[in-house]
């Protein structure tokens, strides 16, 4: 599995720590950047992890701004890219059983480095559960 990682400058520690968390885990990671603190723009790091994995040259993706927000909004405008803001283990799970995310994000100002641990584990150890969300997500595949 190849997960693309990015974040503007408000992200970037999180990101660090996310993607050694990564291949920790054994998993190869695709950093997008940033590279340093110096100040960015969040819409360039969204875009690059949800091109990375509407390509395919990623499976998944996980990007930080500062709020999770904006990172997130820049990734979704990519076509085949299911992206979610997520603030803890539960909606970073429900974001791929539910609604089959393919990239979340979240904010280093709003959380902390044991529930960012938390919500990756819980985002890759969970499986799009299909059923009756199958018709939900297409009805999102197809906007």
């Amino acid at each position: 599995m190849k997960i693309a990682i990015g974040a503007d400058h408000a992200g970037f520690h999180m990101k660090n720590a996310v993607g050694d968390q990564l291949r920790e885990r054994g998993i190869e990671v695709l950093d997008m950047g940033t590279d340093s603190e110096a100040r960015v723009d969040y819409p360039d790091y969204g875009a690059a992890v949800g091109r990375a994995v509407a390509s395919g040259e990623a499976d998944l993706g996980i990007a930080v701004c500062g709020s999770g927000i904006g990172i997130c909004m820049a990734a979704g405008k990519i076509p085949g890219v299911r992206s979610g803001t997520v603030h803890d283990a539960t909606s970073a799970r429900l974001a791929r059983e539910h609604n089959n995310a393919n990239v979340i994000c979240f904010g280093e100002r709003l959380v902390g480095p044991a529930v960012a641990h938390d919500i990756v584990d819980s985002f890759l150890d969970a499986v799009f559960e299909g059923g009756r969300h199958t018709a939900r997500v297409a009805k999102i595949d197809a906007l």
